[in-house]
C-alpha cells in the first residue's frame, strides 16, 4: 500500500503541498495540463529550486496576470469544478475541500455557507493550489495519507477581514478535533487552504508509521524563517499489509451506576454517528457492592476528544479515562455468493492471503428472514451450507 505522511513541522498552505508533490517526482507538466481542464483564465503557474534553511525544496508560483474580481461564493466554485473535464474523484475531493472551506468560514461569520464569499480562498491561486493538490496525490496513487501534528504559528496576520491572530479563525475550525500545536514562531504557518485540503484528506494523524521509504519531497513555504526551513516534507513509502493490519485505537471507559439502562440505546447510537469504532457495555461491581455498567468506546485518536464530549454529554458520568491499546485485525473483503435464498453477502477474513474466517452479513440475513418469513436461525444454517460448498471450507 502506497503512504504518503505529511511531515507539518513548518505549517501546511497550498503552495507548500504543490511543491512538495512537485518536488516527489511528480510531473509538473501533467498537473498544469490537467488543470487547463477548468477553464479557469488569468493566471500562469510555475516552479523552481530554492533553500529554505539549508534544505533545497521546490517553491510554486501562482501568479494571476488578469484582474478579475476576488470574491467568489461556494457554488460558483463548484461550478467550475463540476464543470471541467477533471475525473470524477478529483472534483469529489476538490468540493469536499472547499465545503470544509465554506462551513468554517460561515461559523467563524456567524452565517450560513450559501452567503459566504471566499475573498482570498476563493481566488484563482487558491483554487489553482487545491485542484492542483489533489491532481498531484492522486497521479501519485496514493492510497493512505497520514499527517503529523500540525504547526500553526503565533502572532497576528493582515486579510480582507482586517488584522486577525494566528492562527486564523477559520483554521482553528477547520483543524477541529486535528492534533496542533506551536512552537512560538511569530508567522502564519498554517492557511485555511492548506488546514482544509489536510483536514480532509487525511486518513489519520500521528507519528511516522513503519513504512519503507521510497521518495522524499520538500514544497517550499513563501518566507525564509530563521527559526526553521519553512518547508513541508512529504514522504511517499510502502506500508506493508501487516504493519496496515496491525494499528493503534483508543479505548475510552467510564463507569455508570445512576443510569437509567434505556438510555444506553440512544447513547450508543450517538457515538456511533461521532465516528466510534466500536460501543460495548460490560455489567461490574463497584465499591459497596453497587452494580454498574462500564461503557467502552473504540475509536481513532482524532476522535477521542469528540467523543468523549459525547459521553458526557448524554451520560451521567462526571469523568472518563482514555489509553491506547494496538490491535491487529485480519484483512477484511465482501463478496456476493449465490444460494437458495437469493445472492448474499458474507464477509471473509484472511490472514497472509490465507482465508481464516468466513460468515454471513447479519442484516442482509436478517432481511432475508424478515422477507421471506424463514426463522433467523434456519436462514444461517443455509448460507452457511453454501459458504461450505463453494469455499470448500
Amino acid at each position: 500500500m502506497k503512504i504518503a505522511y505529511f511531515d507539518c513541522f513548518s505549517g501546511i498552505s497550498g503552495d507548500m503541498i504543490l511543491g512538495a508533490l512537485a518536488d516527489l517526482g511528480n510531473d509538473f507538466s501533467f498537473i498544469k495540463k490537467e488543470l487547463k481542464k477548468l477553464d479557469l483564465k488569468g493566471y500562469s503557474l510555475s516552479h523552481k529550486k530554492v533553500k529554505r534553511g539549508v534544505i533545497e525544496t521546490t517553491r510554486v508560483d501562482v501568479k494571476v496576470t488578469e484582474k478579475s474580481s476576488s470574491k467568489r461564493n461556494l457554488k460558483s466554485i463548484i461550478s467550475i469544478i463540476k464543470n471541467s473535464g477533471l475525473a470524477e474523484k478529483i472534483k469529489n475531493d476538490s468540493i469536499k475541500i472547499f465545503r470544509r472551506l465554506a462551513e468554517a468560514e460561515a461559523t467563524v461569520h456567524g452565517t450560513t455557507i450559501n452567503k459566504i464569499h471566499f475573498h482570498e480562498v476563493g481566488a484563482i491561486d487558491s483554487i489553482v493550489d487545491i485542484v492542483g493538490s489533489v491532481i498531484g496525490i492522486h497521479h501519485l496513487n496514493i492510497s493512505k495519507i497520514v499527517s503529523s501534528s500540525i504547526n500553526i504559528g503565533s502572532g497576528f496576520v493582515k486579510c480582507d477581514h482586517g488584522t486577525l491572530p494566528v492562527p486564523a479563525p477559520a483554521v482553528v475550525e477547520i483543524l477541529r478535533g486535528v492534533p496542533c500545536f506551536s512552537s512560538g514562531t511569530r508567522q502564519e504557518l498554517t492557511t485555511p487552504t492548506g488546514a482544509a485540503v489536510i483536514a480532509t484528506l487525511a486518513n489519520e494523524f500521528g507519528s511516522l508509521p513503519e513504512l519503507k521509504t521510497d521518495r522524499v519531497g520538500y514544497g517550499a513555504g513563501g518566507k525564509n524563517l530563521k527559526e526553521m526551513p519553512n518547508a513541508l516534507r512529504i514522504i511517499l513509502g510502502e506500508l506493508s499489509i501487516a504493519n496496515e493490519l496491525k494499528k493503534e485505537i483508543f479505548v475510552l471507559e467510564t463507569n455508570i451506576d445512576d443510569m437509567n439502562p434505556e438510555f444506553y440505546d440512544v447513547v450508543m447510537e450517538k457515538l456511533f454517528q461521532a465516528g466510534a469504532v466500536d460501543v460495548f457495555l460490560t455489567p461490574i461491581i463497584m465499591k459497596k457492592n453497587r452494580p454498574a455498567t462500564k461503557l467502552s468506546v473504540l475509536t481513532q485518536q482524532q476522535n477521542v476528544e469528540m467523543l468523549a464530549n459525547e459521553v458526557l454529554k448524554n451520560t451521567t458520568s462526571f469523568g472518563i479515562r482514555f489509553y491506547p491499546v494496538e490491535r491487529v485485525m485480519l484483512e477484511r473483503e465482501f463478496q456476493e455468493i449465490e444460494t437458495v435464498l437469493g445472492k448474499v453477502k458474507v464477509k471473509i477474513g484472511k490472514r497472509d492471503g490465507e482465508v481464516c474466517h468466513i460468515s454471513p452479513e447479519y442484516e442482509h440475513c436478517k432481511k432475508i428472514s424478515r422477507e421471506q418469513g424463514i426463522p433467523i436461525k434456519k436462514v444461517y444454517e443455509e448460507i452457511q451450507s453454501a459458504i461450505c460448498k463453494i469455499f470448500k471450507v
